[in-house]
């Protein structure tokens, strides 16, 4: 049963949380954009919960801790319920009164199904980014893609032939030492134990080779706030794929719009799709022994620099939510729980930069 997302007090509490927090502290405009997206996905979040049986910790309580852990690099959430006990800003964000207990790390995990099945985390960006204040800072003609590698929550020692045959003898105990000098290992043929989804990738020749994800980010150029994203597992057409699905919405209109890219996203292929779907393609040129499929027909044009200059923007995004909101490497194990994850964290990243580009628009 879903839990009313209401503050209550108490007979002899002289403390009023509103007080407290001072009137300029940029949670304050968080937290209003916050509650309006929360609010409009009431509906979602009652068709999540059965009406028997006691009520639940409040959905909303919950993605408002989540969003408090990204902000401030909390690393568990048994560490966020300990700040949540004794600090009064986060209460006061979360909605919960001075003494009113804080309920249980394991509320996370439960609900955590739940929420993923609602698709909740895209709902919560989408409902973020559709709300007038924030929607005014958006371009709807200029946007940036780029992808980023985040690591598996698997060591390299999980990473075993799919075969049982072919599997070396086990002993050891549970951390037994390893020795894969000289063993040929591929996606093909080998799998993570820990977590199945995870792919064996590197990011460039001559570096080692990771378990990992790669989440994918579409930046508007104006603001740069990124509006959707979304994570995968790792392949060599991974990206050029996941931007054309989240470029498509964006280019339904009678006028082109532009996309900009690195020059990983230099492939013939990619720019005529991107052309088919009225984009025009400012994709970086790669002439690394190769011919580029971007010419004079796109680098002539002032717009494309400006477009070279801008995409670059997107790394501060995944700069952002790999370090501050601690998704160089997750914590979760499956894919469909790593993009929610992902996801989330992207929307937080908005808010972090909406009370700043709010203010700056007259």
């Amino acid at each position: 049963m879903r839990g009313d997302d209401e503050i209550s007090g108490s007979l002899f509490n002289y403390i009023d949380l509103e007080t407290r927090v001072r009137a300029d502290h940029p949670l304050r405009v968080i937290r209003e954009i916050a509650n309006t997206a929360l609010a409009s996905l009431s509906r979602d979040f009652a068709a999540l919960y059965s009406g028997l049986g006691r009520p639940s910790v409040p959905p909303e309580k919950l993605l408002r801790a989540m969003l408090l852990q990204a902000f401030y690099s909390v690393r568990s959430e048994r560490q966020l319920m300990e700040r949540i006990e004794f600090d009064l800003l986060f209460r006061w964000f979360v909605g919960i009164g001075v003494d009113d207990p804080v309920w249980d790390h394991s509320s996370f995990s439960k609900n955590r199904d739940r929420l993923l099945e609602g698709e909740i985390a895209v709902k919560f960006l989408a409902a973020v980014l559709s709300q007038p204040r924030v929607k005014r800072l958006l371009s709807s003609e200029h946007f940036s893609v780029d992808g980023t590698l985040i690591q598996a929550w698997a060591s390299m020692n999980s990473f075993k032939p799919k075969d049982p045959d072919q599997a070396g003898p086990s002993g050891g105990g549970r951390n037994a030492p390893a020795n894969f000098r000289g063993e040929k290992r591929s996606n093909a043929t080998h799998r993570s134990t820990t977590d199945p989804d995870a792919r064996l990738y590197r990011k460039g020749p001559g570096m080692e080779a990771r378990l990992c994800f790669i989440g994918h980010g579409l930046m508007e150029n104006r603001s740069g706030l990124l509006v959707d994203a979304r994570l995968t597992r790792v392949s060599g057409h991974a990206e050029r794929l996941a931007a054309l699905d989240m470029i498509e919405p964006w280019s339904d209109r009678p006028w082109a719009i532009t996309l900009g890219a690195d020059r990983g996203y230099d492939a013939a292929d990619f720019v005529e799709e991107l052309r088919g779907l009225n984009v025009r393609p400012h994709v970086a040129q790669n002439r690394s022994g190769r011919r580029s499929a971007i010419d004079k027909r796109t680098t002539r044009h002032p717009g494309y620099a400006a477009s070279q200059r801008i995409r670059k923007r997107i790394e501060e995004a995944f700069g952002w939510i790999k370090t501050v909101a601690g998704l160089r490497q997750t914590k979760l194990r499956g894919l469909a729980k790593v993009d929610w994850a992902f996801t989330f964290a992207a929307a937080a990243y908005d808010l972090v930069r909406a009370p700043g580009l709010i203010a700056a628009v007259p």
